[in-house]
Order: C-alpha cells, then sequence, then structure tokens
C-alpha cells in the first residue's frame, strides 16, 4: 500500500509540475525565476495535498468533493502568498496560481478519464 502511494504521488508531482509549467508559459509569465518559484511551490504543496485527499477519500468518501474542494483552496492560497512574496514582476499572483492548479487539475481529471 505504501509502495503504491508513493506512487502515486511521484506521478501525480511530475504531471503537476510538467502542467504547471506549462500554464505559466501559456499565461506569459516570464523571468527564469518565476519557473522555479513554480517548482518549489508545488514541492512544497502537492505532496501534502496528495496525502490527505488519499487519506479523506478512504475516511471520508461521501465528502471526497469538499476535501477536494478544501485542499485545492489551500494549495492555491499558499502557492499564491508564495508567489506574492518571492515571484518578479507577477501582477496577479493569486490570479496565477488559481488559473495554473485549475489548468492541472482539470487536465488530470481528463487523464484520470482517458485512463
Amino acid at each position: 500500500m505504501i509502495e503504491s502511494l508513493l506512487s502515486a504521488m511521484a506521478l501525480s508531482l511530475l504531471l503537476t509540475l510538467g502542467l504547471e509549467l506549462v500554464a505559466y508559459g501559456m499565461l506569459g509569465v516570464r523571468g527564469g525565476r518565476n519557473y522555479l518559484l513554480c517548482l518549489l511551490v508545488n514541492l512544497l504543496t502537492n505532496p501534502a495535498v496528495v496525502l490527505l485527499h488519499r487519506l479523506a477519500s478512504l475516511r471520508f468518501p461521501a465528502l471526497l468533493w469538499a476535501a477536494t474542494l478544501l485542499l485545492e483552496a489551500l494549495a492555491v492560497a499558499v502557492e499564491g502568498l508564495c508567489l506574492k512574496a518571492f515571484g518578479q514582476g507577477l501582477r496577479r499572483p493569486f490570479l496565477l496560481s488559481l488559473a495554473a492548479n485549475l489548468f492541472s487539475y482539470g487536465v488530470g481529471r481528463w487523464i484520470s478519464w482517458l485512463l
């Protein structure tokens, strides 16, 4: 079970990193520091979100939609705060965080549906 969880966490992190970097590019983000920050904030938030989501799916399956919404909102908030504090030339860091997370979550759901 632990190996399965670690595999799922690794896959989620890799997909999230790739998709959010693409989102940053599509949204016109410039500067290597901002792309590095994208990697770092996702290293901070993604493993926690995936682990807590997995635990919620086991403990509260009927409320998984609410757990998902809460966890994603917290990730957007934490990432937005980090982007605001350390990003360079980012005019709307919380909107960037929201857009990148919506993109990666949506594509991730689509990929899960395909599989």
